[in-house]
């Protein structure tokens, strides 16, 4: 009775001791920190930007075309509106659309993937073979056929078309780890003990592929934000409403950049481009913690940097008055 009160007492702290050490590496890498620092913003704007600036993104004013001021602090568009609203208003779309895709792309890809790597046999055969015809077909060209060819047009179509089209990738990357897996004795004596396969799959196999789905979610993020722009650029979104990728459609249809609105499309590609280097840099950092070759790389260049700043001239001269001292 003692021993099992000490098993349980020491549990939680063990677990809380291993997030503990997870968050010191995140933390402690800049590219990570820098990344969910970006994130982060983003996040916040799309959640309290709307209440802080309440303009509404469609409202028309007699201030067309106006450059940046006190009254527009990112100008106006053709008819009035205000860019500042609607990248504010745009970021929430954006943002929620792509988290929204990445995660439901990576829910299908964790499903096939770790399903026909663990079983095998004819369930392999099956959803590899699946899987194969989505990996062969040009996903982007798909895309843009699929949301044309839809009558519905709005961010419903867009969600569903990426997802259908985005899930192949990741499917294939888990399924060759999971093969690789569930041959290891952990998987071995848990199957052994009568533990059920669900049980298996997403309680022993998945938490020690938690780095790769990591990695694939953000990458999938990334694809999201901007093929939805992209399908919004091109006008096959609903471009009555407001996001980065309907604000590129009206900036490139009134010749924004022939007239030298710079402040209509700058924005909106600011904002892509600085979210989607942000994701990156978080999924290179996660990729350097979870990778023992790039974290042993990582240390050694540190240990050469500490050794050549301690050989330096520069570091000698100021150590000489320190030894005479």
């Amino acid at each position: 009775m003692q021993v099992t009160t000490s098993e349980t007492a020491t549990g939680p702290s063990a677990r809380s001791l291993r997030l503990s050490d997870l968050w010191r590496l995140l933390t402690q890498n800049r590219k990570v920190s820098f990344g969910l620092i970006v994130l982060g913003f983003f996040l916040l704007l799309a959640i309290v930007g709307p209440l802080i600036v309440p303009q509404d993104p469609n409202a028309f004013s007699p201030d067309r075309l106006a450059s940046p001021s006190a009254s527009h602090w990112l100008g106006t568009t053709q008819t009035g509106q205000d860019v500042l609203a609607q990248v504010i208003v745009g970021t929430r779309i954006s943002v929620f659309m792509g988290i929204a895709i990445g995660v439901m792309t990576m829910l299908i890809s964790i499903v096939i993937g770790l399903a026909s790597g663990y079983y095998g046999g004819w369930v392999d055969e099956i959803l590899s073979m699946i899987t194969n015809i989505f990996l062969v077909l040009p996903t982007l060209p798909l895309a843009i056929l699929l949301a044309a060819f839809i009558a519905y047009k709005g961010p419903l179509t867009i969600v569903i078309v990426l997802t259908v089209t985005g899930w192949s990738w990741g499917a294939r990357v888990l399924r060759a780890q999971t093969l690789s897996m569930r041959s290891r004795e952990c998987i071995e004596s848990a199957r052994a003990s009568g533990e059920s396969d669900w049980r298996i799959i997403f309680y022993e196999i998945l938490p020690n592929e938690i780095a790769i789905v990591a990695a694939q979610l953000l990458g999938t993020i990334i694809y999201a934000i901007l093929a939805e722009t992209g399908l919004e650029f091109l006008g096959l979104g609903d471009i009555t409403a407001v996001s980065w990728g309907t604000m590129l459609y009206w900036a490139g249809n009134n010749d924004a950049l022939l007239l030298g609105a710079w402040w209509w499309f700058l924005p909106p590609g600011l904002c892509i481009a600085l979210l989607g280097a942000g994701l990156t840099f978080i999924n290179f950092g996660i990729d350097e913690i979870a990778n023992p070759r790039l974290r042993g790389k990582r240390k050694q260049k540190r240990l050469e940097n500490d050794k050549r700043s301690a050989t330096s001239p520069e570091f000698n001269e100021a150590q000489i008055p320190v030894e005479q001292a």
